[in-house]
């Protein structure tokens, strides 16, 4: 496999996932992208394979990463190739029926495993393989964190905050960094599913300092400089992209 650098990104089939692996296969990784839709992950890598003229830039692999099991398959897949980032940003909001104390903890618990166990089973698992020094943690969270307004999907991604700077002072010694990017409105994905109007789309706008929404891009461009040799110094930070809609403090 050579000396190329090798990065995995968790949710990679589509929207911000997709992005992120398209920017890093322009910079020369490796991508291995996860995901639990085989077809959606293998249409991704084979475009981006032929929009770059480098077949098997970006491959798939199907795990729920919320399962043990399905981690430690995944793990014998990658081998023993030095993994230089890990961009976990698989995840989403899950609703369900909250009208009793069951229903409510199946929704916290579906929301708490999806944005939090997903993200700290497949960094665990890498840890061993984190190049050291120059490796990357790349966490997901969400201008909910920050702000609220989401429930258990808020508390799952701000759950996120305080694990990357037990993270980072953990590998920091060995030269390997721990962020977290927290997007605000992001068009063209699936978060909303059906959810998104058009009214509601120019209210989420309106509240940017930049009078437009996110793109995909947007959100891979971060990424793309924190796993950069570049953002070397760059470690233990929640940084927001989103427009302006929620001030950095």
């Amino acid at each position: 496999m050579g000396d190329e650098r090798f990065a995995v990104i968790s949710g990679g089939g589509t929207g911000i996932g997709a992005a992120t692996a398209q920017a890093l296969a322009e910079d020369g990784f490796d991508v291995l992208i996860v995901g639990r839709r085989e077809d959606v992950l293998a249409r991704t890598a084979e475009k981006i394979g032929v929009q770059l003229g480098r077949p098997g830039a970006v491959t798939a692999a199907v795990a729920d990463l919320a399962d043990p099991e399905q981690v430690a398959a995944l793990m014998v897949r990658i081998g023993d190739r030095p993994v230089d980032a890990v961009v976990n940003n698989a995840g989403g909001v899950l609703g369900g029926d909250t009208a009793t104390l069951a229903g409510l903890a199946d929704v916290w618990r579906v929301n708490l495993e999806t944005n939090v166990l997903t993200a700290v089973l497949l960094t665990e698992a890498l840890r061993p393989a984190l190049r050291r020094p120059g490796g990357r943690v790349i966490l997901f969270s969400s201008i909910a964190a920050q702000r609220g307004g989401g429930g258990p999907y808020s508390a799952a991604k701000a759950a996120l905050h305080g694990w990357a700077y037990d993270l980072a002072a953990q590998l920091g010694p060995d030269g390997v960094t721990v962020n977290v990017v927290a997007p605000g409105y992001v068009a063209d994905t699936e978060f909303f599913g059906d959810g998104m109007t058009a009214e509601r789309h120019a209210r989420l706008v309106t509240q940017t300092l930049v009078g437009r929404a996110g793109l995909p891009n947007d959100i891979a461009g971060a990424v793309r400089y924190l796993v950069s040799p570049g953002a070397g110094y760059v470690t233990g930070q929640v940084i927001g992209v989103n427009g302006g809609s929620v001030l950095g403090r």
